[in-house]
């Protein structure tokens, strides 16, 4: 298989900016906290970490007022950049920009066009792209279903537009979409019959498609079967797609992986035979440029707890700084039983496995790693020495490989790692249990593992979410389908619980995030919640989960867009903010943690993502990242 030429790669400059993300705490200081069961390394200097080259992202969103322009605060702009905004060439601000990234421009047609000039030392730069106009408070982006089909037993099946993500596939310093079309006759594992094909998307802003990627009849559709990751691993300044892949999946230019004609389903549906794939294809043009065996193998189907094939397909995928410089690609396989997890370097056009964590190995047998998987996975350094870890449930992996603890409370469904009390160094941790036998909710120290309190075992507790929602409480609320009302960081109950528990988004103009479910965004309140945006002509995906083709900072400041696909899947609606924040917090893109979890968002059962730092209520300065764009 032909690889493309390596590229030089850079070298990353030893600091950039004056604070870093994490705060650097000491072993000795969190040990005497009884904070650590494992040693850990000090963080007091923290690696630049290496993010995309972006663009200023400029958006311009239309109201009945006027237009909010608003754009990106860049992790490698100066702390002190001030900007500029211009209509068609004309100054429109009467004094630079310096508190914020917004400028509501007050009387202007939705179709004024926008560009931003950003003040470095005291000089004026070039002018920025040209502003995305929301002419009608959305933006679609057109896309074209694939056409339905058969299935061997007479079943036809039409496309539905599924989970998205983003990356810069083309290196023009744009972000592009990468969509998954799933048939209608998609299945969870526990359920038998065939389904259609799985198709993969690259699409840029204006509709224009790169190409489409057809994993073909060996790959089966559902929501635990394909989880793409859309990043830049090798540093090119081109986003890289990485996908389970099989015999007869075609590549973007025609190619087919493996034997064309091979068809491995059973009577059932099931693809419990044949070999499997792991393919890192080149976002611009969908070429299959590496191809491997995905790590691990099946082997035998019943090991991991079922002969039908339930199990044994489960997979998770995410993307982490495990050397807290260059990002690698995590796939992983199982989380009822056996768990298995593999860490890929894709550099100069090849593959390199860093390490592989497996719950039954001879190291890890018996230290109680099996079956503590989530339907998801979150990323972040949760030891703060300066590397990525992958909280795997009630269980987490350091950045080398090895088991870091496992709380032995089993399976859950939603998990949410972020900085969720900001009178606590690092990271916190909160998570709900399937198991009726297990704590309904659990509140983690995630650096050891330590349960800092939990809930009384009731139900399969399907649903939960933590974020900073309401004002009145210090710090991040937490709430699960199976509670009554909202808790603290110490558990204490706080108020009644939210209209949702699934999503969040930061939308107006404070830094409380709002809650985000089906195809609304509501503002918490302590009697009622306050809707701020319905979908118009939309859906959301994933059945009950009803989550949302893709939500985060993808555009404008760092106010979070949602894309939603239209009802007839004919196009991705993207909704931005039309409120004016006085909050100035530099792009949530170039804040590693909340980038990966923009990747790893389309995982399983979706989950929305977290920065490394505190935002919500009586926040501090946000601090500026350590990075670097190649």
């Amino acid at each position: 298989m032909q690889h493309p030429q390596p590229h030089a790669q850079p070298h990353p400059p030893a600091r950039i900016g004056r604070r870093t993300l994490l705060s650097a705490v000491t072993a000795g200081a969190l040990a005497a906290a009884g904070l650590v069961s494992l040693s850990a390394t000090p963080a007091e200097a923290a690696t630049a970490r290496q993010v995309e080259a972006l663009d200023r992202g400029v958006v311009s969103v239309h109201t009945d007022s006027g237009n909010l322009v608003s754009w990106r605060w860049l992790g490698t702009d100066p702390n002190d950049v001030s900007f500029n905004v211009y209509r068609a060439g004309a100054k429109v601000n009467s004094t630079p920009v310096t508190g914020s990234t917004n400028y509501f421009h007050s009387g202007a047609p939705a179709q004024a066009d926008y560009t931003v000039r950003a003040i470095v030392g005291g000089v004026e730069q070039a002018d920025s792209v040209h502003a995305i106009q929301f002419r009608t408070g959305f933006k679609d982006v057109p896309i074209t279903p694939p056409a339905g089909g058969t299935t061997p037993d007479g079943v036809g099946y039409t496309y539905e537009a599924n989970d998205a993500s983003v990356g810069d596939l083309d290196g023009d310093g744009a972000l592009d979409f990468v969509l998954k079309w799933q048939p209608t006759n998609a299945k969870d594992n526990s359920q038998s019959g065939y389904t259609g094909n799985t198709i993969v998307d690259g699409i840029k802003l204006d509709g224009t498609r790169l190409w489409r990627i057809d994993l073909g009849r060996n790959i089966r559709s559902g929501a635990h079967y394909t989880q793409f990751q859309v990043y830049d691993y090798d540093g090119d300044r081109k986003a890289e797609v990485a996908m389970k892949t099989a015999d007869a999946t075609v590549d973007g230019t025609g190619a087919v992986i493996g034997n064309p004609s091979a068809d491995h389903r059973n009577s059932s549906g099931y693809v419990l035979s044949g070999p499997e794939y792991l393919t890192m294809f080149n976002g611009q043009t969908g070429k299959a440029m590496g191809t491997v065996d995905y790590v691990p193998g099946r082997g035998t189907v019943s090991s991991w707890g079922d002969s039908y094939g339930n199990r044994v397909d489960r997979f998770l995928a995410g993307t982490a700084y495990l050397d807290g410089a260059r990002p690698s690609l995590i796939m992983a396989r199982g989380y009822y039983t056996r768990t298995v997890l593999a860490a890929w370097d894709w550099r100069n056009g090849a593959f390199t496995r860093r390490w592989t964590f497996d719950s039954s190995s001879s190291t890890n047998s018996g230290r109680g790693f099996d079956g503590q998987g989530s339907h998801s996975l979150s990323v972040g350094d949760v030891d703060g020495d300066g590397k990525d870890e992958i909280v795997y449930g009630a269980m987490a992996v350091d950045d080398n490989g090895n088991g870091l603890w496992t709380t032995r409370t089993g399976h859950g469904d939603a998990q949410h790692l972020g900085d969720l009390d900001p009178g606590h160094a690092g990271l916190e941790y909160f998570k709900v249990s399937e198991s009726t036998s297990q704590p309904a909710e659990l509140y983690i120290d995630p650096a050891n593992g330590t349960v800092n309190w939990k809930l009384a075992a009731c139900c399969d507790n399907g649903r939960g979410v933590a974020g900073d929602i309401w004002a009145g409480n210090e710090g991040a609320e937490v709430w699960s389908a199976s509670d009554t009302s909202i808790r603290d960081e110490a558990g204490a109950t706080k108020g009644r619980e939210p209209s949702s528990a699934n999503f969040l988004s930061w939308w107006d103009g404070d830094p409380v995030r709002e809650l985000l479910d089906g195809t609304r965004i509501d503002k918490y309140g302590t009697s009622s919640d306050t809707r701020l945006l319905t979908g118009a002509s939309v859906h959301s995906n994933n059945s009950t989960k009803a989550t949302p083709a893709l939500s985060g900072d993808l555009f404008g400041d760092w106010r979070e867009e949602v894309v939603w696909a239209t009802s007839g899947n004919t196009a991705l609606r993207v909704y931005s903010t039309p409120i004016e924040t006085t909050t100035k917090i530099t792009t949530l893109l170039h804040d590693p943690m909340y980038r990966t979890g923009i990747a790893w968002q389309n995982t399983a059962y979706n989950q929305p993502p977290h920065p490394s730092f505190f935002i919500g209520n009586g926040m501090p300065t946000a601090p500026r990242p350590t990075v670097y764009a190649p």
